[in-house]
């Protein structure tokens, strides 16, 4: 009898402590997922395409001389593709970022216009109707923007950016007069502004991919190409603009 109760005594205890094991693995919750960062260094690679506008008023001849001035638009299309480095803070579901990007562009326009020119001389010298064809390209810009985002979710950004926008511009200009012909061109640097936004998501741990619309101004420029007997100096001024869309691929440093 005595062995029985001891038998019953010990099953009773064992059970005891099967109840209570269980009952803390029931209260310890399994630990909660990493929650995905955006603060750090990231870098990518992107491409994309342009739809933008060269817009050009010419003058012929020098200021004492009267003038009939033209003025050209051409669409300044094509495929874009380069980098970009920047860096985020995230504060909550709020992102706050600076990024640099460079470009290389086959954005090209051309247009051709019809215009008085008084030949190389004085007002004596019979003026003539030319043509003139003005070719304009943007073979590379660059950016340098801060952005402002909301998480939508702790992989998805949605943002605001805007900043600094600069490129090379090369202008060429063939004049044709009488059967006559002369070429002339010059390339400048220009500074301007940019604003834009987009989305970037994650794709698997450091990938992020991403959409992005930016619109660039690079400002009024003049220039004046000298004339070259028979014909007198051209007077160019031009206001460069462009929109990019672009998907880029980053790889987050963290």
């Amino acid at each position: 009898m005595k062995k029985l109760f001891l038998t019953a005594s010990a099953l009773v205890a064992f059970a005891t402590i099967d109840v209570a094991s269980a009952a803390d693995m029931a209260l310890k919750a399994p630990p909660p997922a990493p929650v995905y960062s955006w603060t750090g260094w990231y870098a990518g690679l992107n491409i994309g395409g342009s739809f933008g506008k060269a817009r050009d008023t010419e003058t012929y001849g020098a200021a004492a001389v009267p003038f009939i001035p033209a003025s050209t638009s051409a669409d300044l299309d094509g495929v874009i593709g380069g980098g970009q480095i920047g860096y985020n803070w995230q504060s909550g579901s709020a992102l706050f970022g600076l990024e640099a990007d460079i470009q290389g562009s086959s954005e090209r326009s051309s247009a051709y216009s019809s215009n008085t020119v008084i030949f190389f001389g004085t007002l004596p010298t019979p003026p003539a109707t030319g043509t003139l064809n003005d070719v304009e390209k943007l073979p590379w810009f660059g950016t340098v923007r801060g952005r402002i985002g909301l998480l939508a979710s702790p992989t998805w950004l949605f943002y605001v950016t805007g900043g600094l926008a600069y490129g090379g511009i090369k202008s060429t200009e063939t004049l044709t007069v009488a059967g006559l012909g002369t070429v002339t061109g010059f390339s400048t640097t220009r500074a301007g502004w940019t604003i834009g936004g987009g989305v970037e998501g994650v794709i698997s741990g450091p990938w992020t991919a991403k959409l992005e619309y930016l619109y660039m101004d690079f400002g009024t420029f003049n220039n004046t190409f000298p004339g070259t007997a028979p014909f007198a100096p051209v007077n160019l001024s031009t206001h460069v603009t462009d929109n990019i869309v672009r998907v880029g691929l980053n790889y987050h440093f963290h």
